[in-house]
């Protein structure tokens, strides 16, 4: 199953870090190596830094880039802590970051991880097995209030309220224990209209994902760590998988590439107020038509790259 993970936007967002022979490089988002590889391929007088909290995701990963080559370290660790990490090897700037958002296709295939709506297991959805919050804990311990919340705010679902409503009242009976479990009862709180086009429980899953790993919070720190570090003409570019992943990031990165407002006409703007950044595509990359037709699970993705300029 790990052997058939397809990376997504391989070679663009790989092309889209200028890679050299010696470049030093960060994946802040290990996996199960498609990226990583590929890039230690790339670097034969470089250095490749990866991050991931996933313990099996690093043991397949391990072997994987050992067959590459030697010149890489692993850290387990959100990469929320990117820069700490770093410093503690005495790494203080790198040539480039890679940032693959969400969750990764062998952990949705892997039916006791939870995170599939699909396959029936105890609901769990943590990418860290070391996480105490885990998808049970959510579902059977926050309230209705707090569940509504997140439905909406994650998973942009218009049934949150109900959704909720109902999972309350199925816990007070028993516990939800397993994924087929929740799916059923969010099935009884959406109108068999809304059925048909997708699957009612996708966008509920994926707001607990989130929840349970505290996705979201952790972009916008992260990547201000990434830039931080970067050399002039270094670059971080970012895979992501939904809106609300590509919303954050492309205002991040807006907002990094912006001239002051007050600025915005003069004829000749000084260096020093000039911004530090600028954007390598002004439109995000998706994938191509051949990619889509050997990996559907690639639709939603987008790319977007930005460099260090000074």
């Amino acid at each position: 199953m790990k052997e058939k993970h397809i990376s997504v936007l391989l070679e663009e967002s790989i092309s889209s870090l200028n890679l050299k022979d010696d470049s030093i490089i960060v994946d802040c988002t290990l996996g199960y190596g498609g990226h990583s590889s590929n890039i230690l391929a790339r670097i034969k007088k470089g250095f490749l830094f990866a991050f991931d909290q996933d313990s099996e995701a690093i043991r397949h990963s391990t072997d994987r880039l050992n067959a590459v080559g030697t010149n890489f370290t692993i850290i387990k660790s959100n990469f929320v802590h990117l820069k700490e990490k770093l410093q503690e090897l005495d790494v203080e700037k790198v040539d480039g970051v890679l940032f693959d958002l969400g969750v990764s296709s062998p952990q949705l295939d892997e039916k006791e991880r939870g995170f599939s709506y699909h396959e029936d297991a105890r609901l769990d959805m943590r990418m860290d097995r070391e996480n105490p919050l885990s998808a049970y804990e959510v579902v059977n311990n926050y309230s209705k209030e707090e569940l509504s919340r997140i439905f909406y705010k994650y998973g942009e679902d218009k049934f949150s309220n109900n959704i909720a409503k109902k999972i309350v009242e199925y816990r007070a009976t028993k516990p939800i224990e397993t994924t087929l479990e929740l799916v059923e009862i969010i099935k009884t709180a959406v109108p068999m209209k809304f059925r048909i086009d997708k699957h009612p429980a996708r966008q509920i899953f994926q707001a607990i994902r989130i929840e349970v790993n505290k996705e979201l919070d952790v972009i916008e720190p992260a990547l201000e760590q990434a830039l931080s570090i970067l050399k002039v003409g270094g670059r971080v570019a970012v895979i992501t998988f939904h809106s609300l992943e590509d919303r954050l990031v492309k205002n991040f990165f807006k907002e990094k590439c912006a001239i002051d407002e007050r600025l915005k006409g003069m004829p000749n703007i000084p260096e020093e107020y000039l911004p530090d950044f600028k954007l390598v595509v002004n439109k995000a990359i998706s994938p191509s038509d051949e990619e889509l037709e050997n990996n559907p699970r690639a639709r939603s993705a987008k790319l977007r790259v930005i460099e260090r300029i000074k």
